[in-house]
């Protein structure tokens, strides 16, 4: 229990495919990643519905709004920029720095 950082295989911003659960074969970029708890906010997929009270005093008006919900990130799968197709990864040290590599077409993902 001396290193309890986690990481995950996807960054935020990263383009990625749904691999399980409800939204299964969607797609759309990653808005935030918490990889204290595997979990990514994936944008249009896993749609919840939140009712809010409103408060006049800020100016926040009631109702039902639609949000993004956290989803583990096991279930999404990386669509590589080049080959356009759902890929694992592998890491590569190029010019002494880590990056992540396409497993089909050995392109370079961090750029």
């Amino acid at each position: 229990m001396a290193d309890n950082k986690k990481s995950l295989h996807v960054k935020t911003g990263d383009r990625v495919i749904v691999t399980a659960g409800k939204d299964k074969g969607k797609t759309g970029n990653i808005k935030k990643s918490i990889p204290s708890e595997s979990k990514v906010v994936v944008e249009g997929v896993n749609m919840i519905t939140k009712a809010t009270k409103a408060n006049p005093a800020y100016g926040i008006q009631g109702g039902l709004i639609k949000k993004e919900a956290p989803i583990d990130s096991s279930n999404v799968m990386i669509v590589c920029p080049s080959c356009e197709k759902p890929t694992r990864i592998k890491h590569a040290v190029v010019d002494g720095k880590k990056v992540r590599v396409c497993k089909k077409c050995g392109e370079q993902l961090d750029v």
